[in-house]
C-alpha cells in the first residue's frame, strides 16, 4: 500500500486551506517580483509548493539543495519535475556544497561522524545544507518553504510569514495543512513525488539521517532518530538566536 492510499484525504475546510495557500504564494511573488524562490527538500509538501506555482503561472524561482548525500530517488526527481513540467519551461536552481569543505570533513571526521555527536552532525548539515543555501538565498528579498505546523513541535509556532535571520520575508504557504491535505492533493492533481515515501519515509532528507519509521510513530521519528527530539533540526529553519538557546 503506497503513501496515496494510506495518507490521501479530503478533510473539513481543505479547500480554505487551499485558497490560502494561493493567496499567499501569489502575495509572495507580488512582493518580490523577480527575487524569491521556492527552496525545495523535494519532500511531498515541497512537491505540492512547486505544483501550485507552476499550474498558477507564478514568478518564482524553483531551487534545491544537492548535498552529495541524498538517496538516488531524491535525486531522480529533480529531473522528473522537470521533465512533468516541460510546458512552462521549469529549470530548478541546484546548489552543492564547496568540494573541499566536504573533503577536508570527512577526511578530518569520517563518513559516520553525524552519528559521533550532535555538534558533528550540525557541522555536516552547515557545510551541505547551510552553506548551499546561502548562496541560494543571496539576492533575495523571500523565500518559500513547504514547512507545516504538524510536522514537529519545533515548527508548531511558526507563521504564515515571518522573517529570517537575515531579514528576508519567509512564506511557509502549507503551514495550517494536514498531511492527508497534502496527499490529498498529491493524489487529485498526478503530481510526481518521491517513491521513498511509498516506503514510510514521510519526512526525507540525507540518505545516512533518514530511516523508515513504524505505525504510530511520530513523523519525523525516521529523522535524526538516534538524537534527542528538541535536536531534530538541521538549522535551515531555526532561528540563530533559537540555535544559540538549544
Amino acid at each position: 500500500m503506497g503513501a496515496i492510499d494510506l495518507y490521501a484525504r479530503q478533510k473539513p475546510g481543505y479547500e480554505d486551506r487551499l485558497a490560502q495557500a494561493i493567496e499567499t504564494l501569489r502575495e509572495a511573488s507580488a512582493a518580490h517580483p523577480g527575487r524569491i524562490v521556492q527552496a525545495t527538500s523535494l519532500g511531498a509538501e515541497d512537491m505540492v509548493v512547486t505544483d501550485l506555482i507552476q499550474r498558477h503561472g507564478l514568478p518564482i524561482a524553483i531551487g534545491t539543495l544537492q548535498t552529495g548525500a541524498l538517496h538516488a530517488e531524491t535525486v531522480a526527481l529533480i529531473g522528473r519535475l522537470e521533465t512533468h513540467y516541460a510546458a512552462q519551461g521549469l529549470k530548478v536552481e541546484v546548489y552543492e556544497p564547496k568540494n573541499e569543505a566536504v573533503i577536508t570533513f570527512v577526511r578530518d571526521h569520517g563518513e559516520k561522524a553525524m552519528y559521533e555527536s550532535i555538534a558533528l552532525r550540525k557541522a555536516c548539515c552547515g557545510i551541505r545544507k547551510l552553506e548551499p543555501l546561502s548562496r541560494m538565498l543571496a539576492q533575495r528579498g523571500g523565500w518559500i518553504t513547504g514547512l507545516r505546523r504538524e510536522q514537529s513541535n519545533n515548527r508548531g509556532g511558526m507563521l504564515r510569514v515571518e522573517a529570517d535571520d537575515a531579514g528576508r520575508a519567509k512564506y511557509n504557504p502549507l503551514i495550517e495543512w494536514t498531511w492527508n491535505d497534502v496527499w490529498h492533493y498529491i493524489a487529485s492533481h498526478g503530481i510526481p513525488y518521491n517513491p521513498l515515501h511509498d516506503q514510510f519515509m514521510p519526512s526525507i532528507g540525507c540518505a545516512p539521517c533518514t530511516r523508515e519509521i513504524a505505525v504510530g510513530e511520530d513523523f519525523r521519528a525516521g529523522r535524526w532518530w538516534w538524537e534527542d527530539e528538541n535536536a531534530k533540526e538541521c538549522g535551515l529553519h531555526v532561528h540563530q538566536t533559537e540555535a544559540r538557546q538549544a
